[in-house]
């Protein structure tokens, strides 16, 4: 396969970047390097990596008509500050369709694409929350994810939207579990929200997006999720464990816009691509705090302005 992947040196492009070549398959990547990593990806011979934004039409246009993808993945998005709608309205919105309509210019076969679960809305009507939820976005970021999906559905395009649960690993720099890694060692008081998430392996994701590439699943929308909800607190405590640190935090109410709970039904996905995440959690903990220690943790994205978390 010929894939093009938007977003490739962040953290859910790199490892499907690296997932296929491995298996021999041609990849360009395309990122601007505003969250992604370079130090992300090897050089490999079946690899180009363009540094470039998707919000400039003609740029992408003329990456799509050279290198003629057969499968596209669209992990690019701007996430890291929620003040930022200007941004988000680029990459997210205009960046989508750009991507979209060149994509239908050169006849890709398959079109994956990530959505936030937050384009239900930070107050869920029902957990878990089913495919047939009304999006109901109430930040900018999922305002802006929730646009680009909406040109994707009306493109006539050959696509999959994954609805993603957390997804968290190796490379993740977004979230409570970098977030807890950085507090604790650097001898920082932790504060724990009393909610629960839906976490997946990136590894897990990745074995679903390679099967949506070659074309399992009829066309449509799906939730890449466990179907399970997890305290943060139990995050917390995994983190602290792999650290041999015994330190206690501060345990808080969520706030006004913080939902208690977000927890997706992921059965259509289940029956439509026999697919289910299957790494528990300890070894999900394990493996991303292994690769902190090894890459460092320089700069990380919560729903805090970015001066904040990283103070």
């Amino acid at each position: 396969m010929r894939v093009l992947i938007t977003g490739g040196s962040g953290f859910i492009g790199s490892h499907l970047t690296e997932s296929l070549l491995a298996d021999g398959h041609q990849v360009l990547v395309i990122d601007n390097l505003s969250t992604g990593r370079a130090d992300n990806l090897d050089p490999h011979d079946s690899l180009e990596v363009v540094n470039e934004t998707i919000a400039d039409g003609a740029a992408v246009s003329a990456i799509f008509e050279r290198f003629k993808p057969e499968q596209v993945a669209h992990a690019a998005a701007s996430y890291k500050d929620p003040e930022n709608w200007a941004e988000d309205t680029l990459t997210n919105a205009l960046g989508t369709a750009n991507v979209v309509k060149a994509a239908l210019a050169v006849g890709v076969k398959r079109f994956v694409y990530f959505q936030t679960a937050l384009c239900y809305g930070s107050k869920p009507l029902e957990h878990p929350i089913t495919l047939n939820h009304p999006r109901r976005p109430d930040c900018s970021y999922a305002i802006s994810k929730t646009a680009g999906e909406e040109y994707l559905e009306m493109s006539g395009l050959n696509y999959v939207t994954l609805r993603l649960a957390n997804i968290i690993g190796p490379r993740n720099l977004s979230g409570p579990l970098p977030a807890f890694f950085k507090r604790l060692t650097t001898g920082k008081e932790c504060t724990v929200f009393r909610t629960r998430r839906d976490f997946i392996f990136v590894d897990d994701l990745v074995r679903l997006v390679r099967l949506a590439l070659d074309g399992k699943g009829p066309s449509g929308t799906y939730h890449a999720s466990t179907g399970q909800d997890t305290a943060i607190k139990e995050l917390y405590d995994g983190v602290a464990k792999e650290l041999t640190l015994t330190v206690p935090c501060k345990e808080a109410d969520p706030g006004p816009d913080d939902a208690p709970t977000i927890l997706l039904d992921p059965s259509e996905t289940h029956a439509n691509f026999e697919w289910r995440a299957e790494t528990p959690l300890a070894d999900i903990i394990a493996a991303a705090v292994k690769w902190y220690k090894e890459k460092g943790l320089k700069e990380f994205y919560t729903h805090l302005k970015l001066e904040e978390a990283n103070s």
